[in-house]
């Protein structure tokens, strides 16, 4: 019998395997240290906003004859006033993972059903006002409930959490096949700090017209994860009247130089699935789709 009991140090590199098993199945060569889920499981500093909103946090796997074959991260929001109203008094199941049998052979789903049966008692037990799940792992690209993991949407699903959000498309773009910096006849683009990155904005006589954000430092140094020379498109924004010229376009060619130069080969965006003509608009400046995931679950129960 599969046995579930808290996360103990000694479950790092087993937890790490599980956990970089499924960021490979949605971003290609990318990988976390051991360091990097040991961290994620105490705060995530990044998450700025959110993250000093939680009040408990607690990590739990499945052991099977030695061995970790489900692990999850659950988190539990403090209910005082401080606390956006959103996540006030929330719990959720940050991520789940387990490791599916291969098509046409045995295999039981026995482990990760106690599991998941045990997260949703611990959300139970603290009295929380809804229970949502996610899949966001500490690395990059990762969030939501990916397409790649059906074995983790069929078991939320069995779990009674439904898709209460929206789908975004994850694209990628080799920089070198993205467009360079073009003349840009009356608009004057500069390179400054950003909110996420490095912003290169884009000006005429009368004011703003985009810009552009990369992020360039996905990882955190300390942290040591392999991200294969992974860049981010943070923000990316034209004004409505300044659409449809190729802005957009020509603001990707002056990011895109500047990643080049920094030693950046790849670089993922994201969009609303809903938002197809944006969609378009990167797919014609170079990105093509990596995969959907589904953003919001909550639980349910039938």
């Amino acid at each position: 019998m599969p046995e579930v009991r808290p996360f103990r140090r000694d479950d790092r590199d087993q937890l790490t395997d599980l956990v970089n098993a499924h960021v490979a199945a949605v971003v290609p060569g990318v990988s976390v240290s051991v360091n990097t889920v040991l961290s994620s499981l105490e705060r995530e500093p990044e998450e700025f906003v959110t993250d000093p909103w939680v009040g408990e946090r607690v990590a739990l796997v499945a052991e099977e004859r030695g061995h970790v074959v489900a692990a999850a991260h659950l988190r539990r929001y403090r209910a005082d006033e401080e606390v956006g109203p959103h996540h006030r008094d929330a719990g959720e199941i940050a991520w789940f993972l387990w490791r599916p049998p291969a098509p046409f052979r045995q295999g039981t789903e026995q482990a990760p059903a106690l599991l998941m049966s045990a997260c949703l008692a611990c959300l139970t037990r603290r009295r929380v006002r809804v229970r949502r799940a996610s899949g966001d792992l500490p690395a990059p690209v990762v969030y939501g409930l990916p397409r790649p993991w059906p074995h983790v949407r069929a078991l939320y699903e069995r779990a009674g959490f439904r898709h209460t959000g929206v789908t975004e498309v994850i694209l990628l773009a080799r920089t070198a096949d993205l467009p360079g910096a073009e003349p840009y006849p009356g608009v004057a683009v500069e390179r400054t700090v950003g909110e996420c990155g490095t912003r290169f904005t884009a000006r005429t006589d009368a004011g703003v017209i985009g810009f552009v954000e990369t992020d360039t430092s996905l990882a955190r140094p300390e942290r040591h994860a392999r991200g294969g020379g992974l860049a981010d498109i943070a923000n990316l924004h034209v004004e409505p009247a300044h659409r449809g010229r190729g802005r957009e376009r020509r603001l990707l060619g002056h990011a895109a130089d500047w990643l080049r130069s920094c030693g950046a080969d790849r670089v993922p965006a994201y969009e609303r699935a809903d938002d197809t003509a944006r969609v378009e608009r990167l797919r014609d400046a170079g990105f093509h789709e990596l995969t959907r995931t589904d953003r919001g679950r909550e639980h349910h129960p039938r």
